[in-house]
């Protein structure tokens, strides 16, 4: 028993604000509207945001999301509905005086200044004492790791330096929320994985409240507390990464997010445990857990991913689903493989395995027959 046990320590509560009824959001959206001409951009949304979260907004181009963010910004105005940032109502203050920063996806750094300087730049021109700037630049300077890179000229260090010159200019004057404008699209992909878990350290070390726009799944899935998964302005789900990824509420989620096989059918039997979909006449049904308002006889959407899909060469014998087909297609990732599956009735289920051997030594090549299994709890059944 660790030392902590036998004191009878208690662990550190998960951070969850937002399923605790007394906590006070620290932006809040009520009934926002915002259009362009005839065009509606944000469709009467409403969104709380909790102090000290990693927030990320998260669709295609033209959902909504950076016009979200530049009303947070104060460079758009609602056409309708309120914002508070603090309990304090921010849609009339202008830009400048707000409590917010904003970090660019080109990272706007004067090419003529030093990192120190690009660093104090914004410091200069506040109400900072001078004798406390030189101060807060070596602070930032050491949050991001680039004290010895302070005389260079951005030109003269990384995409990824330089990409941390910016975050920390952002951070200089303190703000109480940052917003991150798809800030690791110029990266390349092993630096963008590196640098992700580098910002989610230092926004932990500050506290600050970061709000990150991006159409990227992956980057919004690892460094985020919650996502908001947006489409034609509209909030389709907003829950933490794990939740989004295992329970999304609708077909348009599960798809959106990373890989996921979708089986269109009807449901023909419900009892206390599980419902059966009915979906090929000549394939036997799939048991599933049960559907959120979905009753007997409705057309929906099976949705499974990949890696609760099992391959075997037999069928197994305590499985509760079971579909026999052909090795149609097998995508090579390193770590693991993708096998595309062709059923009887023309269908192709995806299954992702772990390689745990050499390449030589995989189980099943092209053309092989095999079985797909999954159990009752391994998908979803949604709304068609």
């Amino acid at each position: 028993m660790s030392e902590d046990a036998e004191k009878g320590a208690v662990p550190t509560p998960a951070f969850a604000p937002w399923d605790d009824p007394q906590a006070k959001p620290l932006i809040r959206f009520q009934g926002v509207t915002k259009k362009f001409g005839e065009f509606v951009a944000i469709d009467d949304l409403s969104l709380d945001i909790y102090e000290r979260e990693f927030f990320a907004l998260l669709g295609p181009s033209g959902c909504g999301k950076t016009t979200l963010m530049r009303m947070l910004a104060g460079f758009e105005n609602p056409s309708m509905g309120g914002i508070t940032l603090a309990g304090r109502d921010i849609v009339p203050v202008p830009p400048n005086k707000r409590p917010v920063n904003m970090m660019f996806q080109s990272y706007a750094l004067f090419p003529h200044l030093s990192v120190a300087d690009n660093i104090a730049f914004g410091l200069k021109r506040s109400d900072m004492a001078k004798s406390e700037i030189a101060g807060r630049v070596d602070e930032m300077l050491g949050l991001v790791q680039l004290r010895k890179f302070a005389a260079r000229k951005p030109h003269q260090i990384s995409g990824g330096q330089r990409q941390r010159v910016a975050l920390a200019r952002a951070l200089a004057k303190a703000p109480k929320l940052l917003l991150l404008d798809e800030p690791l699209g110029a990266l390349d992909r092993k630096l963008r994985e590196e640098t992700q878990f580098e910002l989610m350290d230092i926004q932990e070390k500050l506290g600050t409240t970061f709000v990150i726009v991006t159409h990227d799944q992956e980057e919004a899935m690892t460094v985020a507390s919650r996502v908001a998964v947006m489409d034609n302005g509209r909030l389709v789900q907003v829950d933490t990464p794990e939740r989004i990824y295992e329970f999304p509420v609708s077909r348009y989620v599960a798809d959106f997010i990373g890989d996921v096989n979708l089986i269109e059918g009807r449901i023909e039997t419900l009892t206390k445990d599980c419902a059966t979909v009915v979906w090929a006449e000549t394939m036997p049904p799939i048991t599933a857990g049960l559907p959120q308002g979905i009753g007997a006889g409705e057309a929906c959407v099976f949705a499974i991913r990949p890696e609760k899909v099992t391959i075997s060469a037999e069928r197994p014998p305590d499985a509760v689903n079971a579909l026999p087909g052909k090795v149609l297609d097998i995508g090579y990732l390193g770590n693991m493989s993708t096998y595309h599956v062709e059923l009887a009735n023309g269908q192709v289920i995806k299954s992702q395995m772990t390689n745990q051997r050499r390449l030589a030594r995989r189980a099943f090549s092209w053309e092989d027959q095999v079985w797909v299994s999954f159990t009752a709890t391994g998908g979803l059944i949604l709304m068609a």
